[in-house]
């Protein structure tokens, strides 16, 4: 007890200023009226975190969560074939399963593979998206928050009311190149004082058709049509959100259904011979409730959830001779609970137990079939301490997995594993806005269901993947009274990594069917650089201003005597880079947004043979906004990847040339 009370006078005489007279007991809550706040949040956080959110998503001309994360340093989107194919997000080069996805505050989950089509998240719901490296700065929250290499919140919008209203209505309608139809509504509505709910639907349908350019073996540069990438696809979400003293609750049922076409990769060397009828169908749905309530001394957070995910892929080689026949369902089960409990221990120091558990269940009608029933129970116990230039936070988590099969003897042997967080911040200076941060993680993957079951692919003796995270990194805020400049915000971290028993998901003669290569050893390091600044050119110019940069070496170091051996691992660019800069004079709000992606390589081997073009869009948008009694409308024109840049994503899948899109917005 000595050494605690030593340790505290210690730190508080370090990083000074700390009166017990003059802090807040922390543990006291204290109601006041709702305040709606539109003013630039500043991102002070101990672990690197990204964030666009309010006037950012609505300008960007994006309109999928997939899309708009392009623009986040330090993130790789891949992306299957433009309008309609699958979008997944890797983060610092560590692999798409090492993302977690929480969507209002619950992670979505795919056991079967571990990747979440990003893409069919849309934008016209969305209140923000934040991306964090590492895990959430806040220690209250779920285990499962504690157990991803990197994390992406998406946080939908919440009701708000003003002048007494009882409701909100917003219509959008958007449509464009390839056939678009997108028509999409929110309506929002008061159940009560202290209760709202809320009501999302979209429906997107498009042709999918674009033309590209490739090069004919041995000959010359031809265009032709990309065909079979329609889309049919319909979400709908309903939200009931309740306020009460000291606390909140809310749930939410969520649906979607879509059809698609594959277009596959362009790999034919006669003109007219793409034709590609693979086909999607899939269904989602979950139901997701949380309730939060703080007590004198204690705060309680509890989350459930059932999903029911639903997919059949079909491959007929009637229709196209160069696949192979794949007719294949499969029906995924979830059953998530989890509850956070922190403790104000002292008015500067907090702990933190969550318990989580999880089932999942995957049938299939493949030949040989397993039938894998998966149960997860996550602990963690976090620690944070808090003086006024100095924090500190800590976690254990601890992974249990137990599995079972309807075969004797099919499943993996059960899995015990326990991961180490330390993060620290520091402010060295008392006048500037400047602090230092520091975090080491250490992750555990289990393999996917896929990976360990897939029949004739799957191996239930294939080992985990192990994640050692270093980071080191500052930030700097400012706020200017005078000038044309009126707010700067930089953060730089520098990154490495350490992935043992990597696996790397290749796909081969159709989009569904992957070839899984274990690298083994991948070592990656990196710097992100982001930068955001608001200028004032007079009373009514604006300008906002964001740019990000990353370089990236990762590279395979499985085998000295390999033939990789130090090569950088598939489609990871050395450098890549984002500018957005939003315009706004009255009324009128003007975007021009640029993505840049570097040299690359499309195999393991850097060879010239397999080096990807470096690739560069241009987007822009106009939009106006008017006011007839009390309904706003914004209308925009969009245009896409203005200099026409034919480029590829993924080898052999190329991405649409310039395109148009025209957007009406009404809101009561």
């Amino acid at each position: 007890m000595k050494l605690i009370v030593f340790g505290v006078i210690l730190w508080c005489s370090l990083f000074g200023n700390y009166s017990w007279a003059q802090k807040v007991d922390t543990t006291k809550v204290y109601n006041i009226d709702e305040v709606i706040v539109s003013a630039k949040r500043v991102q002070k956080e101990v672990i690197p975190v990204q964030a666009m959110e309010g006037p950012v998503l609505q300008r960007l001309t994006v309109h999928s969560v997939a899309d708009a994360l392009r623009y986040f340093s330090g993130v790789q989107i891949k992306d299957y074939g433009g309008i309609g194919g699958l979008k997944t997000v890797n983060i610092r080069a560590m692999g798409t399963q090492h993302v977690g996805v929480f969507y209002d505050g619950i992670e979505l989950g795919n056991a079967q593979n571990g990747t979440v089509d990003l893409g069919r998240f849309s934008l016209d719901n969305m209140e923000a998206i934040s991306l964090y490296n590492g895990q959430r700065s806040a220690i209250f929250q779920s285990a499962k928050d504690f157990g991803s290499a990197g994390s992406i919140y998406m946080t939908s919008r919440t009701p708000r009311f003003t002048d007494g209203k009882k409701y909100n209505a917003k219509v959008t309608f958007k449509t464009g190149s390839f056939g678009v139809a997108n028509p999409s509504v929110l309506f929002e509505h008061r159940l009560g004082e202290h209760v709202s709910g809320a009501f999302s639907s979209e429906y997107m349908y498009t042709t999918g058709k674009y033309k590209f350019s490739y090069k004919k073996k041995n000959g010359y540069d031809t265009t032709e049509v990309r065909k079979n990438g329609d889309v049919r696809a319909l979400r709908a979400e309903y939200g009931v959100f309740g306020r009460m003293n000291d606390g909140e609750w809310k749930a939410k049922a969520y649906f979607y259904d879509s059809e698609r076409g594959y277009p596959g990769a362009s790999v034919r060397e006669e003109p007219g011979k793409f034709k590609h009828q693979d086909r999607q169908w899939d269904s989602n749905f979950f139901l997701q409730g949380s309730f939060l309530r703080h007590f004198s001394g204690y705060s309680l957070q509890m989350n459930a959830k059932y999903a029911y995910d639903y997919l059949h892929y079909l491959s007929d080689p009637r229709l196209d001779v160069s696949t192979m026949y794949v007719n294949n369902h499969f029906r995924q089960h979830e059953i998530y609970v989890s509850s956070a409990n922190m403790f104000a221990i002292l008015p500067f120091w907090n702990v933190d137990v969550s318990v989580d558990f999880q089932w999942n269940k995957l049938n299939a009608d493949l030949v040989d079939f397993v039938y894998p029933t998966r149960y997860t129970t996550l602990g963690a116990v976090a620690t944070a301490l808090h003086f006024d230039r100095f924090k500190f936070q800590a976690s254990v988590l601890g992974t249990f997995v137990h599995e079972r099969t309807k075969v004797a003897n099919g499943a993996a042997d059960d899995m015990q594993e326990y991961t180490p967080t330390v993060v620290m911040a520091w402010q060295p200076f008392r006048v500037a806005d400047f602090n230092v941060r520091t975090f080491y993680k250490r992750v555990f993957r289990m393999p996917t269901l896929n990976d360990l079951y897939y029949t004739f692919i799957g191996n239930i003796n294939l080992e985990p993947e192990y994640t050692n995270q270093y980071n080191v990194g500052a930030t700097y805020n400012r706020n200017f009274d005078k000038g044309v400049l009126q707010g700067l915000d930089v953060q730089v971290d520098a990154y490495y990594n350490e992935v043992s028993d990597k696996i790397i998901a290749m796909p081969t003669s159709n989009q569904f069917r992957w070839t899984m290569v274990n690298l083994g050893e991948v070592e990656i390091r990196g710097v992100d650089v982001a930068v955001q600044s608001n200028w004032r050119f007079c009373q009514h110019w604006l300008l906002d201003a964001r740019v990000n940069y990353t370089y990236q070496k990762a590279q395979d170091f499985t085998k000295k005597e390999g033939t990789y051996y130090g090569d950088q691992i598939p489609y990871i660019p050395w450098h890549s880079g984002s500018l957005i800069l939003n315009g706004t004079y009255k009324s009128w709000f003007l975007n021009y947004s640029f993505i840049y992606t570097g040299k690359r390589y499309e195999a393991s081997a850097n060879i010239p043979e397999n080096r990807a073009k470096e690739w560069y869009t241009s987007d822009f948008s106009l939009s106006k906004n008017f006011s007839w009694r009390k309904t706003a409308i914004r209308l925009t024109a969009e245009v896409n990847n203005i200099f026409n840049q034919q480029y590829e994503v993924v080898q052999c899948y190329p991405m649409p040339g310039t395109n148009v899109k025209f957007i009406i917005n009404i809101e009561i």
